[in-house]
């Protein structure tokens, strides 16, 4: 990997696009120049500020990308970004474009869920967002209930929690499993054609003079960014898939308490027709053994 300087951060931050590949390889670099940590978190909030309103909330998908996969290495971003955090949230929040509010929840909600913060920052960061009213803690396909949704019930041994889903709302988690990462054919064929020289050590006697080594280098780091950007994608396709099969779960559930329900309802309505059948069976009876004219006049 290239070697860390300010201007070098400042030129890889400008070309940073909202795709996830740009996200995922810019965090990797960073992780990997994570003793300049401080450094980089003074730079990335500069030159968030300076960012165009449509690049802002790309700024802290990167943050966050950063935060939660270099906490296996140490913790220095995460205590470096805690200081700035809430500006950021506050600065992007208050120029971003519409919907940021929706997408800084979510970055949000995953970063109470996986306690990334404490709760005094968390707090801070959801008054930011929701005023007084605490965030609600929700997972990816939650939203507020409305006579459309339907609640479930958590699977046996897990912790009671409610989730709630509109019909069109799974229909749209279903289909955008057909843009996962584990189907990008292209990706995998590149990784598939990724030369020897990569892959084997007993390869590396091949390596003669300098120029092939720095050749070489040059290939291993280009395949190490590859593979970790298709992991950490691949990871999240889990993440994903998991979180569909809970829910998924939870609708059928719901469907078989709704289908419970309405068996028993369609018992007890039989039982009060055959009562009110009965109760008419009997006063026609009635009616029939009445004098002439009042059975003429129930006829």
């Amino acid at each position: 990997m290239s070697s860390f300087s300010e201007a070098a951060l400042e030129k890889k931050l400008s070309e940073l696009s909202n795709s996830q590949q740009s996200v995922q390889t810019l965090s990797l670099w960073l992780i990997h120049h994570r003793k300049h940590a401080k450094t980089i978190v003074d730079v990335w909030f500069n030159e968030l500020v300076k960012a165009q309103v449509p690049r802002k909330l790309t700024f802290v998908y990167l943050a966050n990308d950063v935060i939660q996969n270099s906490k296996k290495k140490g913790p220095e971003f995460t205590q470096d970004f805690a200081p700035v955090i809430v500006g950021a949230f506050k600065h992007v929040h208050r120029d971003g474009e519409d919907g940021c509010k929706k997408q800084l929840g979510r970055v949000l909600s995953i970063w109470q869920e996986r306690a990334v913060y404490d709760s005094d920052l968390l707090d801070q960061l959801s008054q930011v967002l929701y005023g007084d009213k605490k965030a609600k803690k929700r997972p990816y396909e939650s939203i507020q209930a409305s006579e459309d949704h339907f609640a479930s019930r958590s699977s046996p041994g897990e912790p009671p929690q409610v989730l709630v889903l509109t019909t069109s709302e799974l229909i749209r988690a279903l289909q955008e499993l057909e843009n996962a990462t584990s189907g990008d054919s292209l990706l995998r064929q590149r990784i598939s054609s990724l030369p020897a020289e990569v892959q084997d050590t007993s390869l590396l006697h091949r390596i003669t003079d300098k120029e092939s080594g720095e050749r070489i280098s040059r290939l291993v780091d280009d395949a190490c960014m590859l593979l970790a950007d298709y992991s950490g994608r691949l990871a999240a396709d889990i993440d994903d898939r998991r979180q569909l099969t809970r829910t998924l779960s939870s609708f059928l559930q719901s469907q078989k308490d709704g289908l419970v329900q309405n068996e028993q309802k369609l018992e007890e309505y039989k039982r009060k027709l055959a009562r009110v059948t009965q109760v008419r069976k009997e006063l026609r009876s009635r009616l029939n053994n009445l004098p002439g004219g009042l059975r003429k006049s129930s006829a």
